[in-house]
C-alpha cells in the first residue's frame, strides 16, 4: 500500500504543473476576501449646495450602492471563471472480499480542449465591464435626478418668495381700499375686490409652500436621505448650464454610458457565441494512477485517456441560438443610436426654447409688469386708478413670472436629460446664468 500511495503521490505531481496553469490571471482591481462595506452618510449640512448634494448622494444613494456590489460580485465571476476542474480521485477494487483481490487508485484530471478557458474569462470580462458601465449609467442618472430636483427646490423656493411679495402687495392695495372707502372716495365694492383678491394670495403662498415641501422631499429621495426642517439650499435658482451644440451631441454620443450598453453587450454575445463555438470541440480525461495485485506483489502504474465521441450533440442548436442573439445585439446597437440621436435633438431643442423663452421674459416681460403693477398701485392709492387696474397689473406680473420659473424648469430638465443621456462627458461643460 505505501507504494502504491508512492505512486499517487507521484501522479499528483505530474499534475502540479497543470494545476499552476489553472490559477487565473487576477487584475490589479480585483478584490481578494470578503468585499468592504460601502459607507454611507447619515446627516446633510445644514447648508446644501448642489456639489455638496451631489457628492453625499454619490455615497448615500442606495441604487449606487447595489449597483458597486454588482461590481464586486463579478470580480469574483471573473475570478472563478478563470479556474480549472478540479481533478477526480478514483478507487476500484476487484474482487473484494477476496484475498486474491486487487485495488486500482487512480487521479483523473478533465483537459478543458477548444479554448474553453479563455472564453469563460472573456465572457466574465464583458460581464465586468457591464457592472462598471451600469454604475456610470445610474451615476449620471442620479446626478441628473440631484441636479434637476436641487434647481427645482431651488425654484419652488422663489415662487414660494414671489407668492409671499404677491400677498404682500394685495394686503398693501386691500389697506388702500380701506382707507378710500373710510374717506368715502370708493364704494365698498371695491374694498371687498381688494380683500378677495388678499385671500386669493394667502391661498398662493399656502399653494407655493406645499410645493417647496414636496420639491425638498423629492430631492432627499434622489440624494438617499433626509433633509431637515432647517436646511437650506445655497445657489441661483436661475443658473443653467451651458447648452451643447448639435455637433458636441454627436461627437460625445459614442462615449455615452447607454451606447456603451449596447455596445458591451453586442460584445457579451459575441463572447457567449465563442462559448458555444469552444462546446463543440469535447474535453479529454487524463487518468494516472497505479495497481496493485496481492498474489504476485506487482505494482503497476496506470495511464489512460478517454475522449467522449460527439456523434449526435455537437452542441449545433445553442451555437445556433448564439449566433441569432449575436445578430440580435447588433441591432440594438445600431436602434440604440438612431434613438439616441433622436433624443439628443429634442432635449437639446426644448432645452433651447426654453433657454429663449427665459431670457425674453426675464429681460422684458418681468421689468414692465412689474413697472406696471407698482404704477397701478400709486395710481390707486392716489384716486387716479381702479382696483381692477391694479388687479389687472398684479394677474400680468403673476403670470410672467409663473412663466418664467416654468421656462427655468423646463431647461434644467432638458439640461437635465443631457446629463444623464452622455453621462461623464457631459460633465466638460461648465455652468453659466443669465
Amino acid at each position: 500500500m505505501q507504494k502504491m500511495l508512492l505512486s499517487l503521490n507521484v501522479a499528483a505531481a505530474l499534475l502540479c504543473p497543470l494545476s499552476a496553469l489553472a490559477q487565473p490571471e487576477m487584475s490589479a482591481s480585483a478584490p481578494l476576501g470578503a468585499a468592504k462595506p460601502i459607507s454611507t452618510l447619515s446627516t446633510l449640512p445644514e447648508t446644501l449646495t448642489l456639489s455638496a448634494a451631489l457628492a453625499y448622494a454619490m455615497q448615500a444613494n442606495p441604487e449606487l450602492a447595489a449597483a458597486k456590489r454588482e461590481i464586486q460580485a463579478n470580480h469574483g465571476a471573473l475570478r472563478q471563471a478563470g479556474l480549472w476542474p478540479n481533478p477526480e480521485l478514483a478507487a476500484v477494487i476487484e474482487n473484494p472480499g477476496n484475498h486474491q483481490r486487487s485495488t486500482t487508485l487512480q487521479i483523473n484530471q478533465t483537459l478543458e480542449l477548444g479554448g474553453k478557458r479563455p472564453a469563460r474569462v472573456a465572457l466574465a470580462e464583458r460581464n465586468l465591464a457591464i457592472a462598471q458601465n451600469e454604475l456610470a449609467i445610474k451615476t449620471a442618472e442620479v446626478r441628473a435626478a440631484v441636479t434637476t430636483h436641487f434647481y427645482a427646490s431651488l425654484i419652488a423656493q422663489e415662487r414660494q418668495r414671489v407668492a409671499q411679495s404677491s400677498l404682500e402687495l394685495a394686503q398693501r392695495a386691500s389697506h388702500a381700499a380701506q382707507r378710500q372707502v373710510a374717506l368715502g372716495k370708493l364704494a365698498p365694492l371695491e374694498a371687498t375686490r381688494a380683500h378677495i383678491a388678499e385671500s386669493g394670495g394667502r391661498v398662493e403662498l399656502a399653494q407655493a409652500n406645499s410645493e417647496w415641501q414636496l420639491a425638498k422631499q423629492k430631492l432627499a429621495s434622489s440624494l438617499g436621505g433626509k433633509l431637515a426642517f432647517a436646511t437650506t439650499l445655497q445657489g441661483q435658482f436661475d443658473t443653467l448650464p451651458m447648452l451643447p451644440s448639435l455637433a458636441q451631441l454627436d461627437a460625445s454620443l459614442p462615449n455615452s454610458p447607454l451606447m456603451r450598453r449596447a455596445q458591451l453587450e453586442y460584445e457579451k454575445r459575441m463572447a457567449m457565441s465563442s462559448i458555444e463555438k469552444s462546446r463543440q470541440i469535447p474535453d479529454v480525461t487524463l487518468s494516472i494512477g497505479a495497481k496493485r495485485e496481492p498474489q504476485n506483489g506487482r505494482q503497476q502504474a496506470i495511464v489512460g485517456l478517454s475522449v467522449p465521441l460527439a456523434l449526435f450533440d455537437r452542441n449545433q442548436g445553442n451555437l445556433q441560438e448564439a449566433h441569432s442573439r449575436v445578430d440580435k445585439a447588433r441591432d440594438e446597437l445600431l436602434a440604440t443610436q438612431q434613438r439616441l440621436q433622436s433624443e439628443l435633438l429634442q432635449a437639446q431643442q426644448r432645452s433651447s426654447i426654453a433657454r429663449e423663452e427665459a431670457q425674453m421674459l426675464k429681460k422684458d416681460v418681468l421689468p414692465n409688469a412689474q413697472h406696471a403693477l407698482e404704477l397701478a398701485i400709486k395710481g390707486f392709492e392716489y384716486g387716479k386708478f381702479t382696483f381692477l387696474d391694479v388687479l389687472d397689473a398684479q394677474r400680468s406680473l403673476l403670470q410672467a413670472t409663473s412663466q418664467y420659473l416654468r421656462s427655468l424648469s423646463e431647461a434644467q430638465r432638458a439640461s437635465a436629460e443631457l446629463d444623464s443621456y452622455l453621462g461623464d462627458s457631459a460633465q466638460a461643460l461648465t455652468s453659466t446664468s443669465f
